[in-house]
Formats: C-alpha cells, sequence, structure tokens
C-alpha cells in the first residue's frame, strides 16, 4: 500500500501544467522555441567577437571585390545611351547629361553579322577547350599522384605549374619560335628538303592551337587543385580496396574518381560559366595574324567597338548581353550538378 508522501508526487505528476520531478534544470538551461531578437542580436554579438579576426582579414578581398566588380556595374547603364565621355568633366557626369536610346544599341547588336562571327568562334572556342583542356588536368593529376617518390612528385609538380606564372606574350613567343613559319620545326623540315610550314597564320588550325597554348600554360594549375582533393581521400580506403583484390586501375576508378566527382564537378559549372570568356589577352595578341574571321572573339569584340572605335554604349551592350547568357549558363549548370547529386557552386 503506498505511503502518503508517494501519493502525493503520484499526484503532482498527473495534475495539469505540472512538471516532472528533476526536469527543472533541464527546462531552464534549454532555449525557448521562439527566440526574439534581443538573443538572436546576442548570438549575433558573439559571433562577430569571435570571428573579427578573420573578418578583418577578408576586409581587404572584400573591398577589392566591390570596387573593381559590383561598382562597375553599375556603368551597365551606358548600354542604354548614346554615352559620350567628354560631354561632362568627368565620367559620372557624362552618364548623366548623355542621350538615352533605349534597346537601340541591342536591335544592332543583333543585326550586326560581325557580332555573330564573333558568338560563333567564342562557342567553338569554348567546345575545344571543354574537350580538349577539361579533362588533361585530370589525367596528370591522376599520373602526378601515382608517383611513389615525394621528390620526383614535387618536381613534377613545379614543371607541370611553372607555366601558368608565364605572360601571354611568353607563351605565344615560344609557340611562334616553335610552330611559327621560322621557327624550329619548319627550319628542321627546310633543312631536310621539305617545305616549311607556319601554323601561327593558318586560320584553320587556329583554333587548336589557342587550346594547345591554354593547355601548356594553365594546365598545372589544375593539377594542384585536384592533388588537393586526392590529399583528403582516406589511405584506408586504398588499403581495403587492395584487400578486397582490386587492382591499381580499380582502385582508381572506385575511389579516386568518386573521391574528384565534387572539384569535377566545381570546375565545371565555373568553366560553363565562363564559356564566353575564352581568353582576352591570347587572342588579341593573335588577332592580326591569323585575321578577325578566326580570332574575333566576344571579349575582342567588345574592345574593338568600345576602345578602338569609341562606341562605348554599343560596346556595353554586348558586353551586358555576354554576363546575362553567362549567368544563365552557371545557374543551369549549377541546376545539372544537383540533380547529378553534386553541390556545385552554392546548395539548393
Amino acid at each position: 500500500m503506498p505511503t502518503r508522501k508517494e501519493a502525493t508526487v503520484s499526484r503532482a505528476g498527473t495534475e495539469p501544467g505540472a512538471r516532472p520531478a528533476g526536469d527543472g534544470a533541464a527546462q531552464e538551461g534549454a532555449p525557448s522555441s521562439g527566440p526574439g531578437p534581443a538573443p538572436r542580436k546576442a548570438r549575433l554579438r558573439v559571433r562577430l567577437r569571435r570571428d573579427r579576426t578573420l573578418l578583418l582579414m577578408t576586409m581587404p578581398a572584400v573591398l577589392l571585390v566591390l570596387v573593381f566588380h559590383y561598382v562597375p556595374v553599375l556603368g551597365n547603364v551606358v548600354a542604354f545611351q548614346d554615352y559620350d565621355p567628354y560631354l561632362g568633366e568627368n565620367g559620372f557626369a557624362a552618364i548623366l547629361q548623355s542621350p538615352w536610346t533605349g534597346l537601340e544599341n541591342f536591335e544592332r547588336i543583333l543585326s550586326d553579322s560581325a557580332f555573330w562571327r564573333a558568338v560563333e568562334n567564342t562557342l567553338v572556342l569554348f567546345l575545344l577547350q571543354l574537350v580538349l583542356f577539361f579533362p588533361v588536368p585530370i589525367l596528370l593529376a591522376l599520373l602526378v599522384n601515382s608517383v611513389v617518390r615525394p621528390r620526383v612528385r614535387a618536381v613534377a609538380q613545379a614543371v607541370l605549374y611553372l607555366p601558368h606564372f608565364f605572360s601571354w606574350v611568353l607563351v605565344v613567343t615560344v609557340f611562334q619560335q616553335i610552330f611559327g613559319g621560322a621557327g624550329i620545326i619548319a627550319q628542321t623540315l627546310r633543312q631536310h628538303g621539305v617545305e616549311g610550314f607556319d601554323l601561327m597564320t593558318d586560320p584553320g588550325i587556329f583554333p587548336l592551337l589557342v587550346t594547345a597554348e591554354g593547355v601548356w600554360k594553365d594546365a598545372g594549375w589544375g593539377v594542384i587543385v585536384f592533388l588537393a582533393a586526392l590529399s583528403a581521400v582516406s589511405q584506408d580506403l586504398y588499403e581495403a580496396a587492395a584487400m578486397d583484390g582490386a587492382g591499381r586501375w580499380r582502385r582508381m576508378w572506385h575511389v579516386t574518381l568518386p573521391a574528384l566527382r565534387p572539384v569535377i564537378a566545381l570546375l565545371l559549372v565555373l568553366r560553363v560559366g565562363d564559356a564566353l570568356t575564352v581568353g582576352f589577352e591570347q587572342l588579341l595578341l593573335q588577332r592580326d595574324a591569323v585575321g578577325p574571321d578566326a580570332a574575333e572573339v566576344l571579349d575582342t569584340y567588345v574592345w574593338w567597338n568600345g576602345i578602338r572605335n569609341q562606341d562605348f554604349g554599343y560596346a556595353a551592350a554586348a558586353g551586358l548581353v555576354k554576363g546575362v547568357v553567362g549567368l544563365g549558363l552557371v545557374l543551369a549548370a549549377n541546376k545539372a550538378a544537383h540533380l547529378m547529386g553534386e553541390q556545385g557552386v552554392y546548395k539548393k
């Protein structure tokens, strides 16, 4: 038979609004289900105080992005004007005094055959670089990662990454000395009684030549990125696969490549977003050698009309079209990455 004290405790636990014994301290320390403005502001102050060093470190980069990327976006308003920089004392005053033309510049772009030729050359170069250039860093990273000796691996990384620091002037000069009409290959062929050639001035071979220059210059940077991703792969996975009887190729297919999938998806999204930017300086240096029909892309088209012809409104309209299309390509590629189960540039 229960005592009077036990009956009192039992009734207290069944009464409406009564809290079970021993739960008072836990409920007092638990956060409320609906935090108000004060707790949220307190948490924000705590996070800012905790991360103040990192925030100060990122401030110079944030300022550079704001000044050189976001503030110039406001200048796209000249795409709807007949902009004349000499109408005011400065560029901002000239924007205020330039006459508005509406969509006239965009109508001129759509009816210009030179613009569509630049679009065609840009897409051809992008597809070639996507097929021939994008897989090369992956293959080189897998090859370097298979090297056992650390010293040999370090030398291979340095040799592959060195051309990334060369300017495009130096890269084009090197290719000119090798594949030009007075280059090493042409001179060697002439010495053996064979007529030489000049690949640097051949419009038909120019897209492949530009792609080869990009591979030689920037493949090493991609190798560094993929090697960094491979360094995070646990060696236990390779050991477990080897114990299950997987050879080198099977381990590469079932362990290494799945580990690289997120990085491959991210770089592919960024590459697709950069599809309409295939190298301004590289192509401008070789534009006169092969002619505008083969080397004119959107970047050089904008530069030629905006800087050389002083048609700033028209060039701004062409650049704005390029930016909008590039944004659409990024969003589409990122959506495709989400459908494949990858994160892409940002999460869903």
